[in-house]
């Protein structure tokens, strides 16, 4: 009984820490209001933010279907684009526009002051018109299947930013993302959420919610696009930022429902 007893408590511990875990991510990646009372924890979070893109998938999808009984789909599609940008408070898409005016400066060696800077430039403006422009178009292409390609794109968009954590180095020891690179210092940390997003997937299509084309388009646009993403801005930059994390979140839901768009006609 003692061993047993022991094993509970273990258990309701790791359990606790869990909760507390996702309250944290929740509260650092979303807008979403949590009771103080709530448990938080915020030093590995970076492991909850696939589960934090789960969630919002799930939720902007059921706003997508309350609204589905008056709106058209392109003006449906554009308020559930809009919802999500203010679930996230523009945390990532805030990151995308930085990045890409840093990426704008020719001298490799303003690139990082000029993405800290809090002003947004013309490319970065430009770089957000075209985010939300292509989410807006390609989820309104989605006829079929819309619950699962909001849920896999937020999903794997989260996902691309471990894989960039782990895979390449942080540029800014002392910046706020540098705690993320301690969560996941190896590309093995990035293996459960994936494995997890995997499993979902087989899930629906077993069920019937999506056929076999669909959901491997939509493994296979979030794990190609994550590479291709982070190891651009690798290359560009000599490693990530915070800033690049959010670029990596949004570009690759980007490339996730535009594959998935393509797809929703088969």
């Amino acid at each position: 009984m003692g061993g047993a007893g022991r094993r509970i408590r273990q258990v309701i511990r790791v359990g606790r820490q869990q909760w507390a875990l996702l309250n944290g991510a929740l509260l650092f990646y979303t807008c979403l209001p949590l009771p103080q009372r709530w448990p938080v924890e915020f030093g590995q979070i970076a492991r909850m933010a696939p589960v934090v893109g789960f969630g919002l998938g799930v939720l902007l999808s059921g706003l997508d279907g309350l609204l589905s009984v008056k709106l058209p789909i392109v003006l449906r599609s554009a308020l559930v684009v809009l919802a999500g940008l203010w679930l996230t408070g523009g945390l990532h898409l805030d990151g995308a526009m930085d990045t890409a005016d840093g990426l704008a400066v020719q001298d490799h060696q303003r690139r990082l002051a000029v993405m800290t800077d809090s002003c947004a430039g013309a490319f970065g403006v430009m770089v957000a018109i075209a985010i939300l422009l292509l989410k807006t178009v390609a989820f309104a292409a989605i006829t079929q299947g819309r619950w699962f390609a909001l849920i896999a794109a937020l999903a794997w968009g989260r996902w691309g930013q471990q894989w960039a954590i782990a895979r390449y180095p942080y540029l800014k020891p002392s910046g706020k993302g540098a705690f993320h690179k301690k969560a996941i210092p190896s590309g093995w940390y990035t293996l459960p959420c994936a494995a997890g997003l995997v499993l979902l997937t087989t899930l629906a299509v077993y069920t019937g919610g999506i056929t076999w084309k669909y959901g491997l388009a939509a493994t296979g646009a979030g794990l190609g696009s994550a590479w291709i993403v982070t190891s651009w801005l690798n290359r560009k930059l000599g490693g990530h930022t915070g800033d690049t994390y959010g670029a990596t979140v949004e570009w690759v839901e980007v490339a996730v429902l535009v594959v998935l768009a393509g797809f929703s006609g088969h």
